[in-house]
């Protein structure tokens, strides 16, 4: 329901401001800007379908082999544990834990491509469980938040951009990211965990979380050893031998089982094509909307209101100018990486606005795109508190990004 209000609210919000804006202000480019916006975006969200069933295809294929390999129940015996506390109401070693472990290890390695189909896979896979199909379960929402909240290890994309932009050290905003998007995480875990009422304070979990800490201080100061154009090379390697690890080892393991490869390959490849038709109408919905919401003028105001809020409060407004690349993130990814990429040519890649849209393009994850897609696929129409657990979890990721920022920069 709460998405349902929000999608209203984008075209209504809009066109009030576009009338105010042709009646009092004469802007006649503002309504063809708005109906321009809404062709382009369902265009848009046309090709990002298209584009994701190849993917899809492949990555179902795979995670099939994997499944009738046996590697997922592996995977889900090996993190029963840990899920059992985090997703209480997925039963003790169900194939879904493997599914929700590699698609949140392909979001921290940045591997978009493969983390799509997976987090599909595991969706397809909650939904099995759900007792009604309209309405999105406990699990469903935690998974959710654990996508929005963007946890991710190695930001390649954003440094190669920096790069390009011609940052003298593009990799200095690699820790400021980290520290920012485990922030972002933690507060979705805790926050979603509230909604649910799940105890968090038991050992397993103190455990997880203590490794994870360990885990991402051991990269920082890996990665602090080498310079830009190691780190590139080091973190996209690791990656992709990773994602070939996998491949193989998931046909090495349906070879042990003594299945037919190809066939359970095919099988699961089928599943691709009709994922991404069935999610186009609601990739549609949401990119129309926040196109139109842009094309009106609503995302500026809001901008220039908080600016002039924070001055007249006696804050520093430094910060301000890196905002766009914030307020679109949860809307749009390829909206945010413009914004950040507009921030970075307008302000220089090594002012302190340059940085700090960097490090919020890096501390969370298209909220709104992720909940588009991932419930869409199953056909759920009832989000419950997947939106506010989402959102507020992308805001501790500001907050925590604009802290990070004026201590680093």
């Amino acid at each position: 329901m709460v998405l349902n209000y929000i999608w209203i609210a984008f075209f209504v919000i809009a066109f009030v401001i576009a009338l105010v804006k042709l009646i009092f202000m004469g802007d006649f480019e503002v309504f063809p800007e708005m109906m321009g916006s809404t062709f382009e975006s369902s265009k848009a969200a046309f090709k990002i379908s298209l584009g994701l069933t190849g993917v899809l295809s492949l990555w179902l294929g795979i995670m099939k082999v994997g499944e009738k390999g046996g590697m997922v129940n592996a995977l889900a015996r090996l993190l029963s544990p840990v899920f059992c506390k985090l997703f209480p109401d997925i039963p003790k070693g169900h194939p879904v834990t493997g599914s929700i472990f590699m698609n949140i290890a392909a979001n921290m390695l940045g591997l978009d491509n493969a983390a799509t189909p997976l987090g599909l896979k595991a969706m397809e896979q909650l939904q099995q469980l759900n007792t009604k199909k309209d309405t999105a379960t406990n699990p469903m929402i935690m998974f959710l938040v654990l996508n929005t909240s963007g946890l991710t290890l190695i930001p390649v994309s954003i440094m190669v951009y920096r790069a390009q932009l011609g940052a003298a050290q593009p990799t200095d905003i690699f820790i400021p990211i980290l520290l920012a998007t485990f922030f972002s995480t933690m507060a979705g875990i805790i926050i979603t965990s509230l909604y649910q009422r799940i105890n968090l304070l038991n050992k397993v979990m103190l455990l997880t979380v203590g490794g994870m800490s360990l885990v991402v201080a051991g990269i920082i100061w890996g990665f602090g050893q080498l310079d830009k154009d190691q780190m590139n090379i080091v973190s996209t390697t690791v990656a992709n031998i990773l994602l070939m690890t996998i491949i193989v080892g998931f046909i090495m393991a349906g070879v042990r089982k003594k299945i037919n490869v190809y066939d359970a390959f095919i099988e699961g490849a089928k599943e691709g094509f009709q994922t991404a038709v069935r999610i186009i109408p609601y990739l549609v919905a949401i990119l129309v909307g926040i196109g139109v919401f842009r094309a009106s003028g609503a995302m500026d105001m809001i901008i220039d209101g908080i600016k002039w809020t924070v001055g007249v409060l006696g804050g520093n407004t430094d910060f301000v100018g890196a905002l766009p690349t914030a307020l679109m993130k949860p809307l749009s990814g390829s909206g945010a990486r413009g914004m950040m990429v507009d921030a970075m040519t307008t302000y220089g890649a090594d002012s302190f606005v340059g940085r700090l849209s960097s490090v919020f393009q890096g501390s969370t994850d298209t909220t709104f795109y992720i909940l588009a897609v991932y419930f869409g696929s199953v056909g759920i129409r009832y989000t419950r508190h997947a939106v506010a657990c989402g959102l507020l979890a992308d805001l501790a990721g500001v907050i925590a990004a604009i802290a990070i920022c004026y201590m680093f920069f």
